[in-house]
């Protein structure tokens, strides 16, 4: 059975839950890279040394080095809504990726909020369609228009 169509104020909520959503995301997840920036060696010496004697550092300290970039990266695109799917995609694998190193410390406390992390990118990602505020929205409304 087909749904009716939505009315435009119903489609502009959706719209601008989405964005809302998006842009809370992308600007938390941008602000925990470039906030570490200045910070980069002590950083990555942190992360390395929360791993001694469960990972060996060479497979560590190149991951805590890019982690930074990576947030910031896919924080930025999140915020600007830039290759939402992609973007979206390797923030939740990202995001996997942390909660694979932190069930292995054993920090179980931490893991309900990486889960609220994943959740908001399912969310956003179920969602896509919604979008209407960002830059893929722009571009897919002139692809359509033909400028």
């Amino acid at each position: 059975m087909r749904s009716p169509a939505l009315g435009a104020d119903e489609a502009l909520d959706r719209g601008l839950a989405h964005g809302i959503l998006r842009l809370t995301l992308g600007v938390n997840i941008c602000l925990h890279g470039v906030q570490r920036f200045p910070i980069l060696t002590t950083f990555a010496g942190g992360v390395i040394k929360q791993f001694e004697g469960i990972l060996p550092a060479a497979l560590v300290a190149p991951y805590a080095y890019a982690l930074p970039f990576a947030e910031a990266l896919v924080g930025l695109l999140l915020v600007i809504g830039l290759a939402q799917r992609a973007t979206l995609a390797v923030g939740a694998l990202l995001m996997t990726s942390l909660t694979f190193g932190i069930a292995l410390r054993g920090a179980h406390e931490i893991l309900a909020e990486q889960l609220g992390y994943e959740l908001v990118y399912f969310v956003l990602l179920a969602t896509l369609a919604w979008d209407c505020f960002s830059v893929d929205a722009l571009l897919a409304r002139k692809r359509r228009h033909g400028d």
